[in-house]
């Protein structure tokens, strides 16, 4: 059974501007704490990464895996669902951006994962606040730019 998190912050910073940095896969080694490398293997015809192998650390140990980006709902929303994984049977994710007072968004990271080998309660809280906790990161990687 796939476990399921949220997290929402206030971004001061339009909704486009906070999709094209959180489209920006090549960066993310650079602000995303537990992401090691992220190389993008497909584009669509504007350029959008559409298929994204990345290498995380995770629960003491690197892991890879490769999401599938989908842009229907763009700029408003951006998901993905992961293609193949090492320790992953699932994740499926969003971010959503929704404008906000003052040209702020509102930005809502979305993830479910299901994980091959089960983990103790305790070992899946602190994993699942560090990795909605990332939405954080970003919020400050927007407003960094």
């Amino acid at each position: 059974m796939a476990d399921h998190a949220s997290q929402s912050v206030t971004v001061a910073a339009p909704p486009e501007k906070c999709f094209a940095v959180a489209s920006d896969f090549e960066h993310y080694p650079d602000w995303a704490h537990d992401v090691k490398e992220a190389a993008v293997l497909l584009r669509d015809d504007q350029g959008r990464a559409t298929e994204v192998e990345f290498r995380t650390s995770a629960l003491g140990r690197s892991t890879h895996y490769t999401l599938r980006y989908d842009y229907s709902q763009a700029p408003r929303e951006m998901s993905w669902q992961m293609v193949k994984g090492d320790i992953m049977r699932s994740i499926d994710g969003a971010y959503t951006f929704v404008p906000a007072a003052a040209g702020s968004t509102e930005v809502t990271y979305t993830l479910s994962i299901e994980l091959i080998v089960p983990l103790p309660g305790f070992v899946k809280r602190r994993a699942e606040v560090r990795i909605v906790n990332s939405v954080k990161d970003l919020k400050a990687r927007i407003e960094a730019t």
